[in-house]
């Protein structure tokens, strides 16, 4: 890889991680724009650059996480579910979803018209948000994460799962976003080390060392940068936008990739 293409995919991870557009859609996309080959260090690298982003949402919520510790074992049951489906499900995931562009796009649409329907309910008051995660009982954790187990589909988006199943229980829009951050953390960092144990050490050459590192950094920053814009978005705008990106992407994919 050249250090443009590597700043590529990692500034595609860092923006788009947790955004409800689906960062391994995207990642998968951009790779095959940049004509990468698929070899195992490109996947290590994927994996790894993840740990970028997650480090920023530690950096900007450790202070938060210490005053609600209540919240830890909320999340730890919302990772369950995802954790059980992922670990099972994972040689399927990685050999056939990820190798579906018919699938991705697909994912795209769906939740894309899910996000515009959702926005549709609360605009005509037949759904109100006024919950925050004050609220949060363990039965909605347990259902957050459940949610977030379909998101094993790349083009789903495992932050925008969340948010909307969330917000169909009536929580916030920019407090279904923190929450899909917190949970985040034990299921990317799970992920992360069924893929990074399996891994050949022997790839990281000097070289890679400095391609994989320039990755994590540039996920990092750019991860720091979209998780307190979208945050601040969602406090006083709709994800129909998002939907529509989401809709208008999937056409893109089904007419360049299928």
């Amino acid at each position: 890889m050249t250090i443009i293409e590597v700043m590529i995919l990692g500034l595609v991870e860092g923006a788009t991680e947790f955004l409800p557009i689906s960062s391994t859609a995207h990642l998968i996309i951009t790779s095959s724009f940049l004509r990468l080959p698929q070899s195992e260090f490109i996947s290590f690298f994927e994996v790894f650059i993840q740990s970028g982003a997650i480090l920023a949402v530690i950096f900007l919520y450790f202070d938060y996480i210490r005053k609600h510790q209540d919240l830890i074992p909320k999340v730890l049951i919302s990772f369950v579910p995802t954790a059980i489906i992922g670990f099972f499900m994972r040689e399927i995931i990685k050999t056939v979803f990820f190798q579906s562009m018919t699938i991705i796009a697909s994912s795209l649409f769906i939740v894309g018209i899910l996000f515009i329907v959702i926005e549709m309910l609360i605009q005509k008051k037949k759904l109100t948000l006024k919950k925050s995660l004050t609220d949060l009982s363990y039965q909605d954790a347990f259902f957050a994460g459940l949610i977030q187990s379909f998101a094993i589909i790349p083009g789903v988006s495992r932050a925008g799962a969340v948010i909307v199943g969330m917000m169909f229980m009536k929580y916030k829009r920019s407090e279904g976003a923190v929450y899909s951050y917190l949970l985040a953390v034990p299921t990317i960092i799970g992920a992360s080390i069924l893929d990074l144990v399996k891994t050949d050490y022997s790839l990281l050459t000097n070289q890679n060392i400095m391609i994989v590192g320039t990755g994590f950094l540039v996920s990092f920053f750019s991860a720091l940068m979209f998780i307190k814009w979208f945050i601040k978005y969602l406090q006083s705008n709709s994800l129909t936008l998002f939907g529509l990106y989401r809709i208008i992407l999937a056409i893109i994919v089904f007419s360049a990739f299928i």
